[in-house]
């Protein structure tokens, strides 16, 4: 069976999602009420692609992240989520030295390339216990599949 899905996309697409992942990174920093910066630091949700009867699904794990902290786009077969995860303070009172940081946080983008026809304008994403789940309904691939046109004779003078 021929995957729906791959996790890299392919290098003539490599410019335009980079310039979509900007442009959604700029979006989440002129969002803030603050005004402050994006956290730096960088992260990779972990993702899984699955894929239904009716649906294509992206499910990433981003606990500690609000769904105002998320972006999703669906452009031209490649799903793309970006975000910022906050970097956790300390719950002490008094300075304090970490003994062992294995927590990711700051900005991710995850783009997956999706190799079968979806409709993006129904698609839907949800943020439920630390789990972002981006559904994408599929839809019948047009295709290669022969359409027959009607000839009609146009009508004498």
């Amino acid at each position: 069976m021929m995957s729906s899905f791959s996790s890299v996309p392919s290098p003539g697409d490599a410019q335009a999602l980079a310039e979509d992942v900007g442009r959604l990174f700029d979006e989440l920093a002129s969002g803030r009420p603050d005004q402050r910066p994006l956290v730096a630091g960088e992260c990779a949700p972990l993702l899984d692609v699955l894929e239904t009867d009716r649906t294509i699904e992206v499910v990433l794990d981003v606990p500690g992240v609000s769904a105002d902290s998320l972006r999703v786009l669906v452009k031209d077969g490649v799903g793309l989520v970006v975000g910022e995860k906050a970097r956790s303070e300390p719950a002490l009172r008094r300075p304090a030295s970490f003994h062992l940081v294995e927590r990711d946080f700051g900005r991710f983008a995850r783009a997956v390339r999706i190799h079968r026809a979806v409709d993006a304008a129904q698609a839907s994403a949800r943020l439920a216990q630390g789990e972002l789940r981006v559904v994408l309904p599929k839809i019948e691939e047009r295709r290669g599949l022969g359409i027959r046109v009607p000839v009609v004779a146009a009508p004498t003078p």
